[in-house]
C-alpha cells in the first residue's frame, strides 16, 4: 500500500484571527502540501478563529456545515488533498470544540467534538463530545480523530488503536510549559498503542497563552517521523501501513492485553 504523506500546519498565536484570514492561510498552505505530495493536511485547535478569542467566541462558532466548512471543501478540492480543521462548531445552543476532516474532493468524512475539555476557557464555553472514537478512510488508511488534551488520556488513544485506527490526528493548542506532552508523551502514545499521531499545534504567543509549537508526526516505534521547532512551519511525513503492520506483529500490546483484569479503569 502506498505510504499517505501527511502534512501538519503548524501557525502563529498573535491576535486571534478571522475566519477569512485564517482560510487564506490555509488555502495557501495548502498548496504548498500538496506540491510536496501530501494528501492529507492537519492544522491546529480552533484553526479557524484563534483559541484566545475569549467571549467572542459565540459570534465566531459556525454550524459544521456553515460558511466556513463551505470554504474549506472548496479548498480541499481545489488542491487535491484532504484537510482535518479544528473550529469552534454551534449546534443549537451548544457550542463544541471541534475537528472536521474533508476529503480531497470536497466531501465531509467526519466530524469530531472534543470530549476532554481543559482550562476554564473551555469548560465555561464548550459542551463535551460524547462520542470517543470517530473514524474515516483516505487512501486506504483508518483515520482517528482527538483533540488536545484527549490524546493525553491513554484510554482514548488505546480506544481508537482497539478499533482500528492506523493514523491519528489531533489539532492541539498545547501550552508552555507543558512542552513535554509534544517530546515524551506523544512518541510514547504512538508506541504503547501502535499507531501514527499527527499532532498539529499552534505557536507564540495568544492573549494570555503562550503556545509551545514542536508539531509532530510519531510513528509506532516510538519516534518521530518529523518534527516542528517553536515557529510557524509546514511539516510531512509519510504514514506507511506496512511499517505498521510490521510493528504491530513485533511489539503485541494490544494483543497481550488481558481486559477482564481492567475493570477499575471504567469505574469512579
Amino acid at each position: 500500500m502506498t505510504p499517505l504523506r501527511t502534512a501538519l500546519l503548524q501557525g502563529p498565536g498573535g491576535v486571534p484571527c478571522s475566519s477569512e484570514d485564517s482560510l487564506a492561510a490555509l488555502d495557501a498552505a495548502a498548496g504548498r502540501a500538496a506540491r510536496a505530495g501530501a494528501r492529507l493536511l492537519v492544522t491546529s485547535e480552533l484553526y479557524l478563529t484563534g483559541y484566545a478569542v475569549g467571549d467572542a467566541l459565540p459570534g465566531l462558532a459556525e454550524p459544521a456545515d456553515g460558511p466556513a466548512a463551505r470554504r474549506v471543501a472548496e479548498i480541499a478540492a481545489a488542491h487535491g488533498l484532504a484537510i482535518a480543521y479544528g473550529y469552534p462548531e454551534r449546534d443549537g445552543g451548544a457550542l463544541h470544540n471541534s475537528v472536521q476532516l474533508v476529503s480531497p474532493g470536497g466531501d465531509r468524512l467526519a466530524n469530531y467534538r472534543k470530549t476532554h475539555l481543559f482550562g476554564a476557557f473551555e469548560t465555561a464555553w464548550f459542551t463535551p463530545g460524547d462520542e470517543p472514537v470517530v473514524q474515516a478512510e483516505l487512501d486506504g488508511v483508518r483515520l482517528g480523530l482527538l483533540i488536545c488534551y484527549d490524546v493525553e488520556f491513554p484510554e482514548t488513544v488505546r480506544a481508537h488503536a482497539l478499533a482500528g485506527t492506523e493514523l491519528l490526528l489531533v489539532p492541539t493548542a498545547l501550552m508552555r510549559p507543558y512542552e513535554i506532552v509534544a517530546h515524551t508523551l506523544l512518541p510514547a502514545r504512538a508506541w504503547e498503542s501502535q499507531l501514527f499521531i499527527a499532532y498539529a499545534n499552534r505557536c507564540g504567543p495568544e492573549g494570555d497563552f503562550d503556545f509551545a509549537g514542536l508539531s509532530c508526526l510519531a510513528a509506532p516505534d516510538g519516534n518521530a517521523r518529523a518534527r516542528a521547532g517553536a515557529g510557524e512551519d509546514l511539516i510531512h511525513a509519510d504514514v506507511d501501513p506496512g511499517l505498521l503492520k510490521v510493528s504491530r506483529a513485533e511489539n503485541t500490546y494490544l494483543g497481550d492485553r488481558r481486559p477482564g483484569l481492567y475493570g477499575s479503569l471504567v469505574r469512579d
